[in-house]
């Protein structure tokens, strides 16, 4: 199993399936250790079937290039065991298992044998019938599975999870979950983005295979998963990966390069071979075991450039990595999602390979993100003045192939719950919290938003406790959520809101500069339909408001946000519109439209009846 050539393509970068080497396997009668540490002394197995002293377990070096391994007689499923590493510097090292597929419960550091076979999946319809992102509709819920929901102060299990997260992801209508990073972490506050077992679901929730069953169920329901994935830096517990063998392993060797000093972290070097097989392994193992959608990348900034500062320079080894894995995951699945969180300009992140590109295919837009809630952190009454943070992202909102994201860092750190963001009394944020989400829903781009954005919770998320589902006992949130569903449902149901809505010709501007009434109108056209959405920024109601349009015909209104049913003012439009023979704004046509104070409307073209 050790080969001359197994270690080559390892030390190149190219092995990906690392996992069926290194670990502890199950083979037979016997349970097989192998581990990875080229600058140890002496290497011993510790663990519950030795009450943790090596002596009498120490590891054979199998290849003289650093692997060890060592059998031992029996099953020994749920064994917990870690690698005494003695350095030539005369420290004891006790470290978990890199390759783990399963660890002790936090804040216990163990590694666990875990046999993985056995678990039997239910999801082929959904892989036959799964289709390619770009022209389907994508709403991405994101979660942090600890906090979502919690039981008796306790976290819900994988398995509970199934019985309650999906009937709500499916009445809301999410098409994807989102979970923030789920591999094994030592500290909660992290919120799992320093991590220490790549290959471990984390114990918190359950084993791995607990984890499938709701991946199973998720998909058998038709939702797609999307892990959450750090990929540029690890935590420097002293169980973890970090100076595994006493040396610099997989990170950088030079101190200035490694040190995460934002973060607290050790960034990783993807110039080694070595750690390029172990993320492309970590990578195909979650698709291959786990059966998952893709993954989002965190912090690509931080892979892009040394320290994420462009002015320290390109980490070119980090950026040719990006590309072999785009390509890896690709070859395996072309429907896999591998989406950048990125806060940089860096040219063609979601271009194709064979164009330049990095190979993402989403990206998430960090530009729109920040522009739009700036300005709706404004009082209406002076968003005339900051007009073009909602029409500046249309200038290169099809560059790039994007999500627009309101995600858990936006409701974190003393910045406001997206509601408490809204100015206004209560009515009025409320008003602008929906007109928020019509936006986003309604604009170029895939969507996601983060767990508790979705009734209009007014505290920002914690970690420590659960969502404030207590809120759905009022009315305002009540009905504000019935507006999310509705929208969300809308925006499914109209193809021209997600069909090829990469393309510039899919957007077209109605009205961009009513700068001093701040209403915005557009246009979203597909193959076989036309929507127009009408957004009133201000808490001014305009009677017979006239919007130029491109086609002549009957609009008839679909959504609107200030319906009483939605905690509105009920200002509405409840007859269809007929265009009439005028034109405006450079349009030959135009409608006249009723617009309740801060609402957005969205009206359905349905063609010439004349």
């Amino acid at each position: 199993m050790i080969s001359d050539t197994m270690m080559t393509t390892f030390f190149e970068g190219q092995h990906q399936e690392l996992h069926h080497v290194f670990g502890a396997h199950i083979v037979g009668d016997d349970t097989v250790f192998t581990v990875y540490a080229p600058n140890a002394k002496q290497v011993k197995l510790i663990g519950s079937f030795n009450h943790f002293n090596g002596n009498d377990h120490i590891m054979q070096q199998v290849h003289y290039q650093g692997v060890y391994q060592l059998k031992i007689k029996g099953n020994h499923q749920g064994a917990l065991y870690k690698y005494e590493i003695e350095t030539y510097a005369g420290t004891v090292l006790h470290k978990a298992d890199p390759f783990a597929f399963y660890a002790e419960k936090p804040p216990h550091t163990a590694s666990k044998v875990f046999e993985l076979k056995g678990y039997e999946w239910h999801d082929q319809t959904y892989f036959y019938q799964k289709k390619q992102p770009y022209d389907q509709p994508m709403f991405v819920y994101e979660v942090h599975v600890g906090s979502w929901k919690k039981h008796d102060g306790n976290y819900l299990t994988y398995r509970a999870l199934a019985e309650t997260l999906i009937p709500y992801v499916l009445d809301q209508g999410f098409t994807h979950i989102e979970l923030m990073p789920i591999y094994e972490h030592p500290f909660d506050g992290s919120w799992g983005y320093q991590g220490t077992g790549y290959f471990a679901a984390t114990a918190r929730y359950g084993n791995p295979h607990d984890l499938m069953y709701f991946i199973d169920q998720c998909h058998q329901h038709g939702i797609g998963v999307i892990l959450d994935w750090v990929m540029g830096h690890i935590c420097k517990d002293a169980h973890g990966l970090s100076f595994f063998d006493g040396t610099p392993l997989y990170e950088f060797d030079d101190q200035f390069r490694r040190e995460n000093v934002t973060w607290g972290t050790d960034n990783l070097d993807f110039y080694k071979g070595i750690t390029r097989s172990f993320m492309k392994s970590a990578l195909n193992y979650w698709v291959d075991y786990f059966h998952v959608d893709g993954f989002r990348i965190d912090a690509v900034s931080n892979l892009l450039f040394y320290l994420g500062n462009s002015q320290v320079g390109t980490n070119d080894g980090a950026i040719q990595f990006l590309k072999e894995a785009a390509s890896m995951l690709y070859q395996k699945d072309d429907r896999l999602l591998f989406m950048a969180e990125d806060s940089t300009d860096f040219p063609k992140v979601t271009h194709p390979l064979e164009h330049g590109g990095l190979g993402f295919n989403f990206k998430w837009n960090m530009g729109f993100m920040n522009d739009v809630l700036k300005y709706f952190k404004e009082d209406p009454i002076h968003r005339k003045y900051h007009h073009d943070k909602i029409t500046f992202g249309l200038m290169y909102a099809f560059n790039e192939s994007f999500i627009l994201p309101f995600s858990h860092d936006e409701v974190v750190h003393m910045k406001g719950s997206l509601i408490n963001k809204m100015p206004g009394d209560y009515f009025q944020k409320f008003a602008n919290w929906r007109l928020l989400l019509g936006l986003i829903t309604t604009h170029p781009g895939k969507k996601l938003l983060f767990m508790g954005g979705e009734f209009a919770q007014f505290s920002e998320w914690a970690y420590e406790r659960s969502l404030d589902w207590h809120l759905f006992d009022y009315e305002s949130h009540a009905k504000g959520n019935r507006f999310v569903k509705d929208l969300i449902a809308v925006y499914k149901h109209h193809e021209a809101f997600y069909q090829k809505d990469l393309y510039q010709e899919t957007f077209e501007w109605l009205v961009v500069d009513d700068r001093d009434q701040s209403v915005f109108a557009f246009m979203r056209h597909s193959d076989h339909q036309h929507m127009v959405v009408v957004l009133n920024m201000t808490p001014n109601v305009h009677q017979g408001y006239q919007i130029g349009v491109p086609l002549k015909g009957t609009y008839h209104e679909v959504l609107n946000s200030d319906k009483d049913i939605y905690f509105g003012s009920n200002i509405y439009n409840g007859l269809p519109l007929t265009s009439y023979d005028e034109p405006r704004h450079d349009k030959p046509y135009h409608i006249s439209v009723t617009l309740g104070p801060l609402s957005m409307a969205i009206f359905l073209f349905q063609g010439d009846h004349t």
